[in-house]
């Protein structure tokens, strides 16, 4: 199987980290990846705010830079939902039709393709909180949303119950949003930034140090939120956790 792995350019610009270690994690699990240097965005804040014309150019580059691999694995979910599910300004050729079908997130790839039981390089001996983004719960099935019926399952806690020396802790209002949603949090910021204080608070009073997501957009909108108003609340990807980091 060869990988293509995909960077979002906010992670690339303001998070190396989390692409580096996404790299590291999928080559400890034997995993053949490459990484194409003419990547760009993949048109998801133009899409976002309804520019759909304006995000073909941007749609074609990233199809003509993963079309030849056999997955696209990306940690960053609000992107792969893009990809999987609003890739449409191009015609759907048949390399349009495999990137989008074959555009995993990195949770779900580690959780339902290569099904890892172990970790055994990790420990992260904090009370960690996790965010359930609104686009890794509802469009990618990362658990279940709580206005659903069912068996509970969460395959981001799966992973990181995996990890030595971590405390899960729940919260209050598991899957409410953040408040980020893209051009969201520039239109309505005063809306936005509350959701995100809620949330915050949320994780606060039940003892989280850290908030942790497979979505670095929703921890920096987070830690933007924390930092003014002084909560000492720390924040990580879950790609760095998994991959060892234990800070």
């Amino acid at each position: 199987m060869q990988i293509g792995l995909f960077v979002p350019c906010f992670i690339d610009a303001f998070y190396p980290g989390v692409g580096i270690a996404t790299l590291e994690l999928l080559e400890r699990f034997d995993c053949k990846v490459d990484y194409p240097f003419d990547q760009t965005c993949c048109g998801q804040p133009m899409v976002n705010s309804g520019c759909h014309d304006e995000a073909r150019a941007t749609e074609a580059l990233f199809v003509k830079n993963f079309a030849k691999y056999d997955v696209i694995v990306a940690p960053s979910g609000s992107c792969v939902h893009q990809i999987r599910d609003n890739l449409t300004a191009i015609e759907q050729t048949p390399e349009v039709k495999h990137v989008r079908e074959n555009t995993l997130e990195l949770v779900e790839f580690l959780h339902d393709v290569l099904k890892v039981d172990a970790f055994p390089w990790a420990r992260f001996e904090h009370r960690v909180g996790y965010h359930d983004s609104c686009n890794t719960l509802r469009n990618l099935g990362h658990g279940k949303p709580s206005e659903l019926h069912g068996e509970y399952f969460s395959k981001p806690r799966a992973l990181l119950e995996k990890v030595a020396g971590i405390e899960l802790v729940s919260i209050d209002r598991p899957d409410e949003c953040c408040g980020f949603g893209g051009t969201f949090s520039v239109t309505e910021p005063d809306v936005s930034t509350r959701m995100g204080q809620d949330k915050i608070a949320d994780h606060g009073r039940n003892g989280a140090e850290y908030i942790v997501s497979a979505d670095s957009s929703c921890l920096m909108h987070q830690s933007g939120c924390a930092a003014r108003i002084g909560a000492p609340i720390r924040f990580k990807h879950i790609a760095e956790i998994l991959n060892g980091a234990s800070q």
